[in-house]
């Protein structure tokens, strides 16, 4: 059976409820109460960047089971603006979603964009990606800008260093970072919205450990870790999530940020962590790869061409119920805007429903050997 888990004193807004834990594992099953309703975790994110999940209405979200979503401030304020978003009533009236949203701060433009900005202890200048015109973001004014979008979770402005960074870089955006991260926690918000800081360091074990123990001193709401799955050797992320997370209180939710693939949030959970947000389900959509319950499944191959089965024969969702994977590949070959969204919403509906069986299975005390059994269907690269 599950190990019994403290709980904080209430669960009102903002508290997280540990339910269960593996017993030979640190997987946890929790609850994260918002202003908008309570996130069941572990919890995948899908991404709506600039206010939308690409090719899926917010029913369909609801439909197949995600509980809240992950947008972007740095491109919600340069397109429309955050005022204008505040104008017409906040974000959740905006794109037409009543659940929980979390705003990425713009930390990870920081270092997608780094060609376009200049970078400083004061904040970040971007010279915009749209049309050139320069915007500065300091920790306050990005809080501002959640503030205004009016989001459930925000999160603090940080500084992502690059795959094989020096010890020195690496030091020194872990020491802005966590500049920023004070800065911010001083910032006046809505009383219904939460912070989480940010854990920064790069492949350095050692400082980021260091930097855990700083942040959680701050006592955020809850704690993420940024800047891995950057373009580091596999095996170094799993090192350092698995080293980090430790570090981190167990009475908080920790947020592993912009991972991953299936078999790897099976193995993140096992580490302790509660949230997750990746772009592959819909981006492998769009380009014609599907995750399924035996591995991924490039609907595009020749093979598939006369195949009357469903994409997944395990899966649940509106287009294995509905669709061959003759019919997808069709759409796929002749690049029609329904085959992105059916492998999308696909891709989106495994993705969530494995946090589902993940859930259950830490529930009922038997994570490892589910996750043992469910990492060895998941490793083929093809389904056979």
């Amino acid at each position: 059976m599950p190990k019994p888990m403290p709980q904080r004193p209430n669960n009102g807004l903002g508290s997280f409820e540990m339910i269960a834990c593996a017993p030979d594992a640190g997987a946890r099953r929790g609850l994260l109460h918002t202003a908008h309703g309570v996130v069941n975790t572990p919890a995948f994110m899908p991404v709506a960047t600039q206010g939308t999940v690409k090719g899926i209405t917010p029913a369909q979200l609801r439909e197949l089971g995600a509980e809240i979503v992950l947008s972007n401030t740095y491109h919600l304020s340069l397109r429309p603006g955050a005022a204008l978003v505040r104008e017409l009533g906040g974000l959740h009236r905006f794109m037409g979603w009543d659940g929980p949203i979390l705003t990425d701060s713009g930390g990870y433009q920081v270092f997608s964009l780094a060609p376009l900005r200049k970078i400083s202890d004061q904040g970040v200048e971007f010279r915009s990606h749209l049309d050139g015109k320069s915007m500065f973001l300091t920790p306050e004014s990005v809080i501002g800008l959640q503030v205004e979008l009016g989001v459930d979770i925000a999160m603090v402005l940080d500084e992502c260093a690059p795959a094989g960074a020096t010890r020195a870089q690496a030091e020194e955006a872990a020491r802005r970072t966590l500049q920023w991260a004070a800065r911010s926690r001083a910032v006046h918000m809505n009383p219904a919205q939460l912070l989480f800081g940010i854990v920064q360091g790069a492949t350095y074990k050692d400082l980021r450990l260091q930097q855990a123990r700083a942040l959680v001193a701050l006592d955020f709401p809850g704690y993420a870790v940024g800047g891995l799955s950057v373009g580091e050797d596999r095996d170094i992320t799993m090192e350092v999530a698995e080293a980090t997370v430790a570090a981190l209180p167990a009475e908080r939710p920790r947020y592993l940020m912009g991972v991953g693939l299936p078999e790897d949030l099976i193995r993140f959970v096992a580490m302790g962590y509660d949230m997750f947000d990746c772009v592959l389900p819909t981006r492998n959509g769009r380009n014609g790869m599907l995750f399924t319950s035996c591995g991924r499944l490039n609907i595009r191959l020749a093979r598939y061409a006369r195949d009357p089965a469903p994409a997944d024969p395990e899966c649940a969702c509106y287009t294995c119920r509905t669709f061959s994977r003759a019919y997808l590949r069709h759409l796929a070959a002749a690049n029609e805007m329904l085959g992105a969204q059916l492998l999308s919403l696909h891709n989106l509906h495994f993705y969530q429903q494995l946090m589902r069986d993940m859930r259950a299975a830490i529930s009922a005390g038997r994570f490892t050997a589910w996750s043992a059994e469910r990492l060895s269907r998941l490793n083929p690269e093809v389904p056979t």
